[in-house]
């Protein structure tokens, strides 16, 4: 069957779906991510929808070059210090080459690749599928992940170096001759907290003298106030915890308030972000630490890279050991 452009010059999606033998919704479905759609059949249509050069309605308007001049930037949350930092070095970057930046969150708001509203993304949201991310880039859109990998000519990785620093957090534990070792680790499925608890196990398992429990956390700072309960009730007296994050570092300051447990004397408590409170916590909390700015920048700066078509390689953002009061010498 031979098949031609129309008179106007712009593909629809009433195009794809004669093309391809599906209804018009499903071409939606397909082109928007959906699981609705069968993987075989979303497949097809992502073919034909390449095969035909689909630009979506929303991109219409700047059909030439296609360009938004606006990029995503796809998080969970985009409060707190932390994501806070994140995007003030990529809205840095992308502003200086003319583009602005939006902070996304939601399942709505994915459409926003396939529609064409945005020009990339950088996404650090474990609630985004990799499947549906794989979509979008053989859609050929671009995309910098910082909280997983994935492998594909539209993607580039731009990742924390987790292992270093829960190698870094665990062995000053160590040193500090501290055998009673808590982990507190984040949501289940997130990348980072995977690539962390990985990490100190793998280290931990090659001291048996050590004696070490996992509770499983979600980042929150009420969860670490919470935890302190269950802790209390697990051990005696704890000695030492390793929070995957400052914030549920920061509710195990305040559970511990009321108690008569004192941080840096009975227990001690290690992070890892170096949030701004960190330092000003009574005692100021000894964390891993690396530039949230730094990490935001590089991956802005790779995106507008992959936007030029330049050839791009991952990388690791570096991480340090920030030593403050909050761990002591283990106490016999």
């Amino acid at each position: 069957m031979h098949w031609s452009w129309r008179k106007n010059g712009m593909v629809s999606i009433k195009d794809i779906a004669k093309k391809a033998g599906v209804s018009i919704s499903t071409v939606s479905y397909a082109l928007n991510g959906s699981p609705k759609v069968t993987e075989k059949t979303s497949k097809k249509i992502l073919e034909i929808a390449k095969e035909l050069n689909y630009v979506p309605n929303a991109a219409a308007r700047t059909l030439k070059n296609r360009a938004s001049k606006i990029i995503g930037a796809f998080m969970p949350d985009y409060g707190g210090p932390f994501f806070g930092d994140l995007l003030r070095g990529m809205r840095k970057t992308f502003n200086q080459h003319g583009y602005d930046l939006i902070a996304c969150t939601g399942k709505e708001s994915h459409r926003f690749l396939p529609e064409g509203i945005i020009d990339g993304a950088v996404i650090l949201d474990w609630n985004f599928p990799d499947e549906e991310i794989l979509r979008y880039a053989d859609l050929g859109n671009k995309m910098i992940v910082l909280d997983r990998e994935l492998h594909h000519p539209n993607i580039e990785l731009v990742l924390l170096d987790n292992h270093t620093g829960t190698e870094l957090a665990i062995n000053y534990l160590i040193k500090k001759k501290h055998q009673n070792i808590i982990l507190l680790s984040g949501p289940e499925g997130n990348f980072d907290s995977q690539q962390r608890l990985q990490a100190a196990t793998d280290i931990l398992q090659k001291h048996p003298t050590i004696h070490y429990t996992i509770y499983s956390g979600d980042f929150s700072q009420s969860f670490g106030k919470e935890v302190v309960k269950q802790i209390l009730k697990d051990w005696t007296v704890p000695t030492a915890i390793f929070s995957f994050n400052d914030d549920m570092a920061v509710g195990l300051y305040q559970g511990f308030q009321e108690t008569p447990y004192k941080i840096g004397t009975d227990v001690h408590i290690i992070g890892l972000d170096n949030i701004e409170v960190s330092k000003y916590l009574q005692p100021p909390l000894t964390t891993i630490n690396y530039s949230k700015e730094e990490w935001g920048s590089v991956a802005a700066d790779h995106l507008l890279q992959l936007l030029n078509d330049k050839k791009t390689s991952p990388q690791t953002i570096p991480v340090c050991l920030l030593e403050r009061e909050s761990v002591g010498d283990r106490n016999d």
